[in-house]
């Protein structure tokens, strides 16, 4: 039996979470809706202008919110990431303790440097904008990857946004190689479709034959495959990844399940804040599938967790409230 259901790598960020009026967007010339990658100096200027008593931190990142969310729901995860020797990098090192997440972390493997930031940015419409310097984990590299973690785990899980560096790039095929050679799955995540705009070819390359399980949302599936409908969209997928997800907003998510395609059919809710809801639904469906759920099963409780993240400010559920979901998919 595996020590973990999940292992995850990606980019350690201190996820910096506030609301803003579209009017602020053009005050500090901010594109709205994407991730926009920053230097410190700019990110230090809104972060000027911005109320952070009022801001909700967290450590984050996207696989980070992914494996947090696994936690939450029972499983049993790992996270491969790097900090630096400042206060955030110690409370983001605290915080995933705390979330219950085993990590490569401790107190004398902080680098010197600056643990990377992510300003959330929330409008009244709960659409996500972020600014995100990636400090030190910018430097995230094959060294940092836990080889022993990845071979005790039912799955690797990458996070796309490492993409954006060379070294990143290195890791995420390193890891990737690890798993595959010692019968772990892999699973990975597009993560934005900024990433599969202008990193196709070396996103390409990290996928090589396939991968075991993507996630993608509707968006990132037609820029990857050159495609300008979901139908023809989801065929071009399964060249090159045995199963997949792609979620679809308010419209739920499809799921191919290495057979047929399944429907997960959305939860009513109000949304006020998306950030995160990716994530999450890609936590709650690896826990799933992780511990003994079907496809089908696995997405209804993705769905669930996921419509619960909108409704609220913030990428993460009470514990109490991942425990009310679970109870929900099995009354």
């Amino acid at each position: 039996m595996k020590k973990y259901d999940v292992t995850g790598i990606g980019n350690a960020l201190v996820d910096i979470e506030f609301k803003v009026t579209d009017q602020f967007f053009t005050d500090n010339a901010v594109e709205k809706g994407l991730m926009t990658l920053v230097d410190e100096d700019r990110q230090n200027a809104l972060m000027a202008v911005i109320n952070t008593e009022q801001a909700k931190k967290q450590c984050g990142g996207s696989a980070g919110n992914t494996v947090i969310a696994i936690s939450q729901f029972g499983g049993k995860s790992y996270y491969s990431c790097r900090v630096a020797n400042d206060e955030l990098g110690h409370f983001y090192m605290n915080d995933m303790k705390d979330a219950g997440v085993s990590h490569n972390l401790n107190e004398g493997n902080l680098a010197d440097g600056i643990t990377g930031k992510c300003l959330v940015m929330v409008t009244e419409d709960a659409e996500r904008t972020m600014n995100t310097f990636l400090g030190i984990t910018e430097t995230y590299s094959t060294a940092d990857v836990d080889e022993a973690a990845i071979k005790d785990s039912q799955y690797l899980y990458i996070e796309g946004y490492l993409i954006t560096s060379e070294n990143g790039k290195q890791a995420m095929k390193h890891a990737k190689k690890v798993a595959e050679e010692n019968g772990v799955k892999v699973a990975m995540t597009f993560s934005d479709p900024a990433m599969v705009k202008y990193f196709k070819e070396p996103m390409t390359e990290v996928i090589g034959a396939s991968v075991d399980l993507l996630f993608a949302n509707e968006e990132e599936a037609m820029i990857f495959t050159g495609k300008d409908n979901l139908l023809e969209a989801r065929e071009e997928l399964k060249k090159v990844a045995k199963h997949f997800v792609i979620t679809q907003g308010k419209n739920g998510a499809m799921i191919y399940d290495g057979d047929t395609f399944i429907d997960i059919e959305p939860y009513s809710t109000t949304a006020i804040d998306s950030n995160g809801a990716g994530d999450m639904f890609a936590g709650a469906f690896m826990y799933g599938i992780t511990n003994g759920h079907s496809y089908a099963s696995s997405g209804k409780l993705a769905s669930m967790a996921s419509s619960k993240i909108v409704s609220q400010f913030g990428p993460r559920l009470q514990w109490h409230e991942a425990k009310d979901i679970l109870a929900k998919l099995n009354p």
